[in-house]
């Protein structure tokens, strides 16, 4: 049976000052002789680690600074020359600006006091806001007057952008169908309710949801990478604001 080995306060201090000498000698670089110990079976071995001798000398200078012959390359990265769209007319659909109330387009049209659906290189003022049983109102007073501007109510009871199916007519018209519909919803991101996003699947049509800025910036890309006849935009103005 093992029994546990008790050390004596004396001993331990003992074994204490000892390796702090063994450290001490290993820093000033001196060598003494080790003390005689013991083979008794009855010593305890203990064991010491002595870090390596430090280098106060410093790293010898290069004898050479010479680095070969100058490169006559520029290593300057031209980001201008990366960018594979460069020569790639941009759509006419375009937006080139969203401004408060409508949008500018790389035509030079402008299209003011709606939203905008571009489809198969096509602009069409769009206002999805507009209800059978409602007609448009003005900013902030929740579509309770008639005109051209913006307001009215998108979202449902849950926050979520809702509207009538249609709002998306012209997309079950469109032939051959587009793949991608880019949908803008102002200001900020708004999700999305369930059934208009079924409603947009079932017309074989994937749906991408951004903030109506970063919705135009992804428009812009795609169409101008894989044609207007592949993706959609609908974007709804910057200064929109839900009605009560």
């Amino acid at each position: 049976m093992l029994s546990p080995i008790k050390l004596s306060p004396a001993m331990g201090s003992s074994r204490a000052m000892q390796c702090r000498s063994c450290l001490h000698r290993a820093l000033s670089g001196r060598r003494s002789p080790r003390p005689a110990t013991s083979t008794s079976p009855s010593t305890n071995q203990r064991r010491c680690f002595h870090p390596s001798p430090l280098r106060h000398a410093p790293s010898a200078a290069p004898k050479s600074r010479d680095r070969g012959p100058t490169s006559k390359e520029d290593t300057q990265t031209d980001f201008g020359a990366m960018d594979i769209l460069s020569n790639t007319p941009a759509p006419s659909t375009a937006v080139d600006s969203c401004m408060p109330d409508g949008f500018a387009l790389n035509s030079g049209l402008k299209v003011t006091g709606s939203g905008v659906l571009l489809v198969g290189g096509e602009a069409f003022k769009w206002r999805p806001w507009l209800r059978e049983s409602k007609s448009d109102g003005a900013i902030g007073q929740g579509g309770s007057s008639s005109g051209n501007a913006l307001g009215g109510k998108l979202l449902n009871a849950k926050g979520q952008f809702d509207v009538d199916r249609q709002v998306w007519g012209l997309l079950d018209l469109a032939w051959p169908k587009p793949d991608l519909l880019v949908l803008g919803t102002g200001r900020s991101i708004v999700p999305v309710s369930p059934e208009t996003r079924r409603h947009i699947n079932e017309l074989g049509i994937r749906l991408e949801v951004q903030d109506t800025r970063n919705a135009a910036a992804q428009f812009n890309m795609l169409a101008t990478e894989r044609g207007v006849q592949q993706v959609v935009g609908a974007l709804i103005p910057v200064g929109w604001r839900e009605g009560k």
